[in-house]
C-alpha cells in the first residue's frame, strides 16, 4: 500500500512540476522577459517619452507587491488552483488591453492586470507549491521550474521581435500582444486543472514530523522577524536588488540599440540571455542544495556587477559584440536573485513557521524595487540622453548589497542556533 501511495505521489509531483514549468514558460517568458523589446517600438509609434511609458511598469510592480503582501492569507482561503486560474485571466486581460492601448493611462491599467496575474502564476506561487509538494532538494526543483522563464523568453524573442518591428506597420506591436493573449488562454486551461494541494495522508504527516526534526528549522514567528533590527537591512537589500536588476534588465535592449548594435544581433543576444538564464536558474538551485546560501548568493551578485560593467563597456570598447555576449551570459546568472534565491533566502533566514506570509513580503519588497528601478533608469535617460550613468550607479549599489547580505547570513546562523 505504501509503495502504491508513493507511486501516486511521485506521479502527482511530476504533473505539478510539468504544470508549473508550462506556467512559468508562458507567463514569465512571453509576458515579462521580453518587455524591453516593446519599449522603443511603442514609444516611437505613440510618441510617448520612455520615462512616461515606464509608469506602466511601476503600476505592474506596485500591483504585484500589494497582492503578494496578502499572499499567505489568499492562498489559505482560496487555494492555489483558484489563484492560478484568476492569474491567467488577469494576464490575458492585460495583453488585450495593451493591444488596444492608445495612451499611458491605458497601458497603466494593463500593467495592473499584468502585475496581479504574475503574482499568482510565477515566483511566489511556484515557491509555495514546491515548498508543500517537495521535502528534499527544493532548491533544485525550484530552479528547474523557474528556468522555464529563460526558455520561454528565448522562444518569445524570436517569435515576437519580427512582429513588433515589422517595417510596414509601426503599430504591429498590437499583433504581438494579441498572439500572447491567445497563447495564455490555451495554456492556462490545462495548467489550472492540474494545480492543486497535496493530499494530507498519514504518510504526509509522518514526513512533516521528520521535516521538523531534520535540517529545516522551525523558524521565527512573524512578530519575532519584524522585531529583529537586521530585518530592516534585509528589506533594504532586497529592495535595492530588485531596483538594480530590473532597472537594467528593462532598458538593456533599448541601450544596445542606442549605442548602435544591430536589431538582429540584439535579438540574438536576448535569446542567448534567455537560454543561459534557464541554465543559471537550474544551476543556482543545485548550488544552493550543495553549497548553501553563503556560496551561491555572492556568486550571483558578482555576476550582476560584472554584467552591468559589460553593458557599460559596449558603447566604448572596440570589442562591442563581445561585451554584449558577456552581458547576456553574466546577467543570466544574476537574475536568479529575483526568483530562485528569494524563497530560499526567506526559508534560510527566517524558517518555516510563517513561510508563506514572509515569502509574500519578500517578493513584495523585491517587486517594489522593480517599480522604482525602471522609471528611475528612464528618467536619467531623458535627462542625459544615455543609460550609462545608470549602469555605474547600479554596479555600486549591488556591491554594497552583496556585502550587507553576507553579513546577514552570518547573523542568521547565530539566531538560528539560539532558536533551534
Amino acid at each position: 500500500m505504501n509503495l502504491e501511495q508513493d507511486s501516486r505521489n511521485k506521479h502527482a509531483q511530476t504533473l505539478i512540476v510539468a504544470a508549473c514549468f508550462a506556467m512559468v514558460f508562458v507567463c514569465l517568458g512571453f509576458c515579462s522577459s521580453n518587455k524591453s523589446i516593446y519599449l522603443a517600438a511603442i514609444t516611437k509609434a505613440l510618441g510617448i517619452k520612455r520615462s512616461l511609458f515606464s509608469i506602466n511598469d511601476s503600476c505592474r510592480y506596485v500591483a504585484t507587491a500589494v497582492v503578494n503582501v496578502f499572499f499567505g492569507r489568499l492562498i489559505a482561503k482560496n487555494g492555489p488552483r483558484r489563484l492560478v486560474c484568476a492569474g491567467f485571466l488577469c494576464l490575458t486581460a492585460s495583453m488585450l488591453i495593451y493591444a488596444r492601448a492608445e495612451n499611458v493611462a491605458a497601458f497603466c491599467v494593463g500593467g495592473v492586470f499584468l502585475g496581479v496575474g504574475l503574482a499568482w502564476t510565477t515566483t511566489t506561487m511556484v515557491s509555495y507549491l514546491t515548498n508543500v509538494w517537495f521535502r528534499k532538494k527544493r532548491g533544485t526543483v525550484n530552479g528547474l521550474i523557474l528556468c522555464a522563464n529563460g526558455l520561454g523568453g528565448a522562444l518569445a524573442a524570436q517569435i515576437l521581435t519580427p512582429i513588433i518591428y515589422a517595417p510596414e506597420d509601426p503599430f504591429s506591436f498590437r499583433k504581438a500582444y494579441l498572439l500572447v493573449a491567445g497563447i495564455l488562454f490555451v495554456i492556462g486551461i490545462p495548467v489550472t486543472l492540474i494545480i492543486r494541494e497535496p493530499e494530507k495522508t498519514s504518510s504526509g504527516l509522518n514526513e512533516e514530523k521528520k521535516r521538523k526534526e531534520g535540517k529545516d528549522w522551525k523558524g521565527l514567528s512573524f512578530r519575532e522577524v519584524a522585531g529583529i533590527p537586521h530585518f530592516f537591512l534585509y528589506a533594504l537589500c532586497i529592495f535595492l536588488t530588485g531596483m538594480s536588476l530590473q532597472g537594467i534588465n528593462g532598458i538593456a535592449a533599448a541601450h544596445l540599440g542606442d549605442v548602435g548594435i544591430d536589431s538582429g544581433f540584439i535579438a540574438l543576444a536576448m535569446s542567448v540571455h534567455s537560454i543561459t538564464l534557464s541554465a543559471a536558474k537550474f544551476l543556482s538551485g543545485i548550488s544552493y542544495d550543495r553549497a548553501g546560501l553563503k556560496v551561491t548568493l555572492p556568486v550571483c551578485y558578482l555576476c550582476g556587477i560584472l554584467s552591468f560593467l559589460s553593458l557599460f563597456a559596449v558603447g566604448t570598447a572596440s570589442a562591442g559584440a563581445l561585451c554584449v555576449i558577456l552581458w547576456a551570459v553574466l546577467s543570466s546568472f544574476a537574475l536568479p536573485l529575483e526568483t530562485v534565491m528569494v524563497p530560499l533566502m526567506t526559508s534560510d533566514l527566517f524558517g518555516q513557521r510563517h513561510y508563506s506570509q514572509l515569502l509574500g513580503i519578500s517578493v513584495s519588497l523585491i517587486t517594489a524595487g522593480f517599480a522604482v528601478g525602471n522609471p528611475a533608469a528612464n528618467l536619467i535617460y531623458d535627462m542625459t540622453g544615455t543609460y550609462r550613468p545608470v549602469l555605474l550607479i547600479c554596479s555600486a549599489l549591488m556591491t554594497a548589497v552583496m556585502a550587507g547580505l553576507c553579513f546577514l547570513i552570518k547573523e542568521s546562523v547565530r539566531i538560528r542556533r539560539s532558536v533551534v
